[in-house]
């Protein structure tokens, strides 16, 4: 019975420092390498007709300069804007997407990233509700608040 149980115990112990071994390991990859801080947008909820404008903020994890190609925005209400510039390894970059808040109601969006990264093809997503407005102005509403009394 004691030889069982060191057996499992020496078997539980390996494995879990071989485990401990594999995770620290860093792979080196050759080539730009686009890492994005989040990979969606979301609006929550916003107003009709407000700023539809955010921006994807990413790094060249990369050893080589990073080109952006092209970003295309799943629909025409989706328009996003590339750097122009090549980002250099270490280096931050943008892509600023606007959306269309004048469309009342829910939306998900991608835009496809084309570059020269190890990862050529990217897409994130945007999603959101733009709240319909209210057909009842603000002074309206007023007026009949103080008319019920």
């Amino acid at each position: 019975m004691k030889k069982i149980a060191l057996i499992l115990f020496l078997g539980v112990f390996s494995i879990s420092l071989n485990a401990q071994n594999n995770s620290e390991t860093e792979v080196k990859v050759d080539g730009p390498v686009i890492q994005f801080e989040n990979e969606t947008i979301d609006y929550g909820k916003i107003e009709n007709g407000s700023d539809g404008e955010r921006v994807f903020v990413f790094t060249n994890t990369g050893t080589e300069p990073l080109i952006i190609d092209q970003v295309k925005g799943s629909c025409g209400c989706t328009v996003p804007t590339k750097p122009e510039e090549p980002i250099m390894p270490g280096q931050t970059g943008e892509i600023k997407v606007k959306y269309d808040t004048k469309r009342p109601g829910g939306f998900s969006k991608t835009v496809t990233i084309t570059s020269n990264a190890t990862e050529p093809r990217k897409v994130v997503r945007i999603k959101g509700i733009v709240i319909k407005e209210s057909s009842e102005s603000a002074v309206e509403k007023e007026k009949s608040i103080l008319s019920i009394k």
